[in-house]
C-alpha cells in the first residue's frame, strides 16, 4: 500500500484522510503540531474501519519526521481564513510555517509528490515548490478542482441537471479573481455557453468566486472543509491509480498562456508521477486577458515572497 502524509489534522486535513483511507486509496500518517490532535482523530478512524469495511492504516503524530519515505505528502496545515480576511492576508503567517515544513519534506521526502492546500494557495503552492527545489511536476496546488467543483455544483441547481453530468472548468488565481470558464464547462458533453445566456452564465460566474468567502462568513470560524477535502482525496486518487485525467491545479507556469515565473490554475494531465502535461486551451482574447488580470494579482504577493522569504 502506497504511503501519503497529511500535515495538517484540521477539518479539511483529517476529512481528507478519512475519505482516502475508506476508499483504500492509501495509507495514512497524520500529523499535526497540535499535542494530541493527531493522535486521537487517527484513533478514532481506526475505530470506525469494521463498520465500513476498509484495511487501510492511519497513524497520527506530531512529529514530522514521521512522514519519511512518503509515496506523497499534503500540506494543510497553516491558519485558516477568518470572516472579512483575504487569502492574501494570509500570506506572511502562512508562509513562515509552509516554509519550514518544505525544509522537512526536503530532507526527509526528496523524491516524494507534494500537494497544497493552504492559502493563499497560489503563492504557498509557489513557495514550497521554491524551497524543496523539486521540479514543478511534483508540486502543485488543489484550488482550481475545488472552485471547478463549485461552479459544477452551481450549473447543477440552475439547470436541474444532475451534478455527475456535468464538467465545469476554473482556471487563475484561487480567489476573487478566478475566471470560472462556461465555454469549456460541459453539461453532457454540451458547452456551457450554448445551454445558457450570457448573463444567466456571469450570475453563475459570480456566484463561484464567491462561494469561498460566503461559507466562511455563515460558518464564523473557519472555513469550508467537505468539498476541499472530496477535492483533495480525488487528486490522490488520480494520482495512485495512474488515471491520467485532465483537471484543473495550481501549477509553475514557464510561458504557457504567455505567463511565467507564476503558479496559477490552468488544467493539466494528472497520472502517477504527478504533472504528466499541462493542458494549453484555445482561449480567447477576453479569456486570456482575464486569466492575465487574475496573474497579476499573485505577481505583486510574489514579490512580497521573495523578499521575505528569499527566493
Amino acid at each position: 500500500m502506497q504511503k501519503v502524509a497529511i500535515i495538517g489534522a484540521g477539518n479539511v486535513g483529517s476529512l481528507a484522510a478519512m475519505r482516502i483511507i475508506e476508499e483504500g486509496i492509501a495509507d495514512v500518517v497524520l500529523v499535526d503540531v497540535v499535542k494530541g490532535i493527531a493522535s486521537g482523530k487517527s484513533l478514532d478512524l481506526e475505530d470506525a474501519r469494521s463498520t465500513v469495511k476498509h484495511n487501510s492504516k492511519i497513524f497520527g503524530t506530531e512529529n514530522i519526521d514521521d512522514i519519511k519515505g512518503s509515496d506523497l505528502v499534503v500540506i494543510t496545515a497553516g491558519l485558516a481564513r477568518k470572516p472579512g480576511m483575504t487569502r492574501e492576508e494570509l500570506l506572511l503567517k502562512n508562509g513562515t510555517i509552509l516554509e519550514e515544513i518544505s525544509l522537512k519534506i526536503k530532507q526527509l521526502c526528496p523524491k516524494t509528490l507534494v500537494i497544497v492546500v493552504t492559502n493563499p494557495l497560489d503563492l504557498m503552492t509557489y513557495l514550497v515548490m521554491k524551497v524543496t527545489g523539486f521540479v514543478r511536476e511534483r508540486v502543485f496546488g488543489m484550488g482550481p478542482s475545488l472552485d471547478a467543483s463549485r461552479f459544477s455544483n452551481l450549473i447543477s441547481q440552475e439547470l436541474n441537471v444532475p451534478a455527475c453530468e456535468i464538467e465545469a472548468l476554473v482556471i487563475g488565481a484561487h480567489g476573487e479573481t478566478m475566471v470560472p470558464l462556461g465555454r469549456f464547462s460541459y453539461v453532457g458533453g454540451v458547452s456551457l455557453d450554448k445551454m445558457l445566456p450570457k448573463e444567466k452564465i456571469a450570475q453563475l460566474y459570480e456566484l463561484t468566486v464567491k462561494r469561498g468567502a460566503q461559507i466562511v462568513n455563515l460558518l464564523g470560524s473557519g472555513s469550508a472543509y467537505f468539498a476541499p477535502s472530496a477535492s483533495l482525496s480525488n487528486l490522490v486518487k488520480i494520482i495512485f491509480k495512474d488515471e491520467k485525467k485532465n483537471i484543473g491545479i495550481c501549477t509553475y507556469l514557464n510561458d504557457e498562456y504567455g505567463l511565467s515565473d507564476i503558479c496559477i490554475g490552468v488544467p493539466a494531465r494528472l497520472g502517477k508521477n504527478g504533472i504528466e502535461k499541462i493542458i494549453e486551451l484555445e482561449l480567447s482574447k477576453e479569456e486570456l486577458s482575464s486569466l492575465h488580470k487574475s496573474a497579476d494579482s499573485i505577481k505583486e504577493q510574489i514579490r512580497v515572497l521573495k523578499e521575505s522569504f528569499k527566493i
